[in-house]
C-alpha cells in the first residue's frame, strides 16, 4: 500500500532529477569554447510502478535520473582522423615544398637565369676583346657568381634537411608526450567507471590527444569492454601504422637515433632514425605511414625512387664486393656516399670506400666496395642497393639534380678550355672546381695536355679517396680527382684565374696573335648546346627543374586547401552532434527550469493538502 505522503517524494524525485538537468546544461554552456568538448544529456526515465489494491491498478513513482551521456558519433571520429592524417601530410610538404620554391625563385629575385645570363654575356665581351685583363676578370667574376649561386642553394637545402630533422625529433618527442597522457587518462576512467559511472570529460580528453596524434601519423584506435558484465574495464588500444603504441594502461615509446652514415652524399651529418625503444626500427619509409612524420620523411630523404641499385657478386670470408649491371652508369648521375652501407639481399655491410671502372664490353659502370668486415655468406648476381628507394622528390632529389647540372656544365666547358692555350702558350686549365672537404684544396680533374701524368692518366677510372684507396697527395703536385667530388656545395672557379687573369685559354694557339678567340666562341656554343642534357640546353634543363618545383609545390599547396575543405566539413558533421549549441542550451535551460519550478509546485500543493488533513480535520 503506498505512503499517504507518496505525492511528495515524486515531487521531490522531479526536483533532483531537473535539478541534475540544468547542472548538465550549465556544465555544457561553461564549456562551449572548450577544445574537444563533447555535449551532454542527462537520460532519464520514469521511475518503477508500485501495484496497489485499487482499480486503476499500478501508481506511478516519480522519475529517475539513469546516467549522464555523451552525444559522440564514433563513425565521424574515425573519419575526421583519417583525414586529419591526409592533411597533416599536405600541409607539410605544402609548408617546406614552398620554401623549397622559394630558394629557386627567378621571377622576383636575382637567380640562375639572371646569373648564367650575365656570364655568357661577359664571354660575348671577352669574345670581342680576348687580351684585354678586364674583360677576363670580369668573366671569372662573373663565373664564380655562378659558382657561388650553387653554393647558397646547396647550404639553404641543407638547412632545410635540418630543420625537417630536427622537426622529426619533436615529432617524436609529441608521440611520446601523447602515448603517456593517453595512458595516465585511461587509468583513470577505468577507476571511474568500473563501477558503472561514465568518464565523460576524461574521455573527451583522450579522444582530443588522438586528434592531435592522427595530424602527425596513421591512427587506429579500438575500444572494448572486457567480460560480459557490459559495464567496468575497457580495453583501449592505440595503434600508429600498424604498430601498437598505448595498450590500455601501458605505452611504447619511440626514440630517435643520429645516423652514423649519409645515405645521400649531399645529405646534412646525423640525420635521424626513429626506433622503438625496445631496439626495433620504427619504419619511416612505410607508405602507410602518414601524417606530417611522413611528410618531414619524404621530404628529408626523398629521391624520387632514385638510388644505387646492382648485382653483387661475393666471395664469404673476403672484405671486397662487386657491384655490376647498376642503374647509374654516369659520374653526373653518382651520389652515393664515400662511406656508408651497402645492402646485399637482406644483410647490410659497411663499407669504407670504394672504386669504379668501366666495362668494355657493356660500358657499364663496375663498383668495388671495400668492406669494413669480411663477407658473411656468398652472394651471385644477388640484389644490392645504397640507400632506400622513396617515391616523392624531395631534398636530396634536388640536390642530386643541382650536382647533374655543374658535373655535366662543368666538364664540358673544362673539356673545351683544356684544349686552348692561355696568354703564355700554355695549356689551359680546369676553369670550374671542387674544394676537397678534408683539406681545402681544389681538385684536378685530369692532368694538362702533353704532361707526363697524362701518359698514365685514367679517365674511366676513380675512387672514393677512402679507406685503402687514400693516398696521400704532396701539396706540390695536383690533387686529381673525378667530377664525382663536386657537388652544388663546394662547386668554384679555380682560384689562379684571380691572381692571373692571363691563365684564361682564349685561343687554341697564340701563334695567330692575342685577338684569337676561337676557344671562346666554342664556350659561347655551349650555351646552346642541346645535346648537353636530356631537356636540351644548360639552361632548359635548369628552368625545366626550376618548373618541376614550381609544380610539386603548387601540387602541395592545392592538396593542402583541399584537404582543408573536407577536413572542415567533417568537423562541422562531428560538430553537428556532439557540438554544444548555445540557443539550444538556452532553450533547454527554460525547459529544465519550468519543469523544476512545477516539481516544486508539486510539492507546494502536497504541503497544503497535508496541512488540511493533518490540522484542520484533526479531532
Amino acid at each position: 500500500m503506498r505512503s499517504t505522503f507518496f505525492g511528495l517524494n515524486i515531487g521531490k524525485s522531479g526536483l533532483y532529477a531537473y535539478q541534475a538537468a540544468l547542472n548538465t546544461t550549465a556544465h555544457n554552456i561553461a564549456n562551449t569554447e572548450t577544445p574537444g568538448f563533447s555535449r551532454q544529456v542527462m537520460t532519464q526515465t520514469a521511475s518503477k510502478a508500485l501495484r496497489v489494491n485499487s482499480s486503476y491498478g499500478m501508481a506511478g513513482t516519480g522519475v529517475s535520473v539513469t546516467g549522464v551521456i555523451q552525444m559522440r558519433e564514433q563513425y565521424y571520429d574515425m573519419k575526421f582522423w583519417k583525414n586529419n592524417t591526409i592533411f597533416g601530410e599536405y600541409n607539410t610538404k605544402s609548408h617546406y615544398m614552398t620554401e623549397i620554391e622559394n630558394y629557386f625563385n627567378d621571377v622576383s629575385v636575382d637567380g640562375f637565369t639572371t646569373t648564367f645570363s650575365s656570364m655568357y654575356k661577359s664571354l660575348q665581351e671577352l669574345a670581342k676583346n680576348p687580351s684585354s685583363n678586364t674583360t677576363r676578370t670580369q668573366f671569372i667574376n662573373y663565373a664564380e657568381s655562378l659558382t657561388e649561386y650553387f653554393n647558397s642553394v646547396a647550404t639553404n637545402l641543407k638547412h632545410l634537411q635540418e630543420e625537417c630533422n630536427f622537426e622529426i625529433r619533436n615529432q617524436v618527442d609529441q608521440i611520446n608526450s601523447i602515448a603517456k597522457q593517453i595512458s595516465s587518462l585511461t587509468k583513470q576512467i577505468i577507476t571511474l567507471e568500473v563501477n558503472g559511472g561514465i568518464a565523460n570529460d576524461l574521455r573527451d580528453q583522450r579522444a582530443l590527444l588522438i586528434d592531435e596524434l592522427s595530424q602527425i601519423a596513421n591512427v587506429s584506435v579500438t575500444e572494448k569492454t572486457v567480460g560480459d558484465s557490459g559495464v567496468g574495464v575497457t580495453s583501449y588500444v592505440v595503434k600508429i601504422d600498424g604498430a601498437t603504441l598505448v595498450d590500455g594502461i601501458l605505452y611504447n615509446t619511440l626514440k630517435v637515433v643520429p645516423r652514423e652514415h649519409k645515405v645521400n652524399q649531399n645529405d646534412a651529418d646525423g640525420l635521424y632514425d626513429i626506433y622503438w625503444d625496445n631496439g626495433q626500427r620504427f619504419a619511416s619509409d612505410s607508405p602507410t605511414l602518414g601524417g606530417s612524420l611522413q611528410a618531414l620523411f619524404e621530404i628529408r630523404d626523398g629521391n624520387n625512387q632514385f638510388n644505387l641499385q646492382g648485382k653483387v657478386n661475393a666471395i664469404a670470408g673476403e672484405n671486397f664486393i662487386t657491384m655490376s649491371d647498376t642503374n647509374i652508369n654516369n659520374v653526373a648521375d653518382l651520389n652515393i656516399p664515400e662511406t656508408g652501407i651497402v645492402k646485399v639481399g637482406n644483410r647490410e655491410y659497411e663499407y669504407i670506400g670504394f672504386s669504379v671502372t668501366v666495362d668494355e664490353e657493356s660500358g657499364k659502370f663496375v663498383y668495388t666496395f671495400e668492406l669494413k668486415d669480411y663477407v658473411i655468406a656468398d652472394a651471385e648476381n644477388e640484389s644490392s642497393e645504397i640507400g632506400r628507394s622513396i617515391d616523392y622528390k624531395g631534398i636530396p632529389y634536388y640536390m642530386d639534380q643541382m650536382n647533374k647540372f655543374i658535373r655535366t656544365f662543368a666538364m664540358a666547358f673544362n673539356n673545351v678550355h683544356r684544349s686552348g692555350v692561355d696568354m703564355n702558350g700554355n695549356p689551359g686549365m680546369d676553369i670550374f672546381s671542387a674544394v676537397n672537404k678534408v683539406n681545402g684544396r681544389y681538385y684536378t680533374f685530369g692532368p694538362l695536355r702533353g704532361s707526363e701524368d697524362e701518359e698514365y692518366y685514367d679517365y674511366n677510372s676513380f675512387n672514393s679517396q677512402t679507406g685503402s684507396y687514400y693516398e696521400e697527395v704532396p701539396e706540390d703536385q695536383p690533387l686529381y680527382g673525378s667530377y664525382y667530388f663536386m657537388v652544388a656545395g663546394n662547386f668554384t672557379v679555380n682560384k689562379e684565374f684571380f691572381n692571373n687573369p692571363g691563365l684564361l685559354a682564349t685561343a687554341t694557339n697564340v701563334v695567330d696573335g692575342v685577338e684569337n678567340n676561337d676557344i671562346v666562341m666554342k664556350l659561347l656554343e655551349l650555351k646552346e648546346n642541346r645535346l648537353m642534357f636530356e631537356q636540351g640546353a644548360p639552361d632548359e634543363f635548369f628552368n625545366t627543374l626550376v618548373a618541376e618545383i614550381g609544380i610539386d609545390a603548387k601540387s602541395a599547396t592545392t592538396f593542402s586547401d583541399s584537404q582543408s575543405n573536407i577536413l572542415q566539413a567533417i568537423t562541422n558533421q562531428r560538430l553537428s552532434v556532439s557540438g554544444v549549441d548555445i540557443d539550444e542550451e538556452a532553450m533547454n535551460l527554460m525547459r529544465f527550469q519550468n519543469a523544476y519550478n512545477l516539481s516544486a509546485k508539486v510539492i507546494s500543493v502536497m504541503d497544503e493538502v497535508y496541512d488540511r488533513l493533518i490540522n484542520y480535520m484533526g479531532v
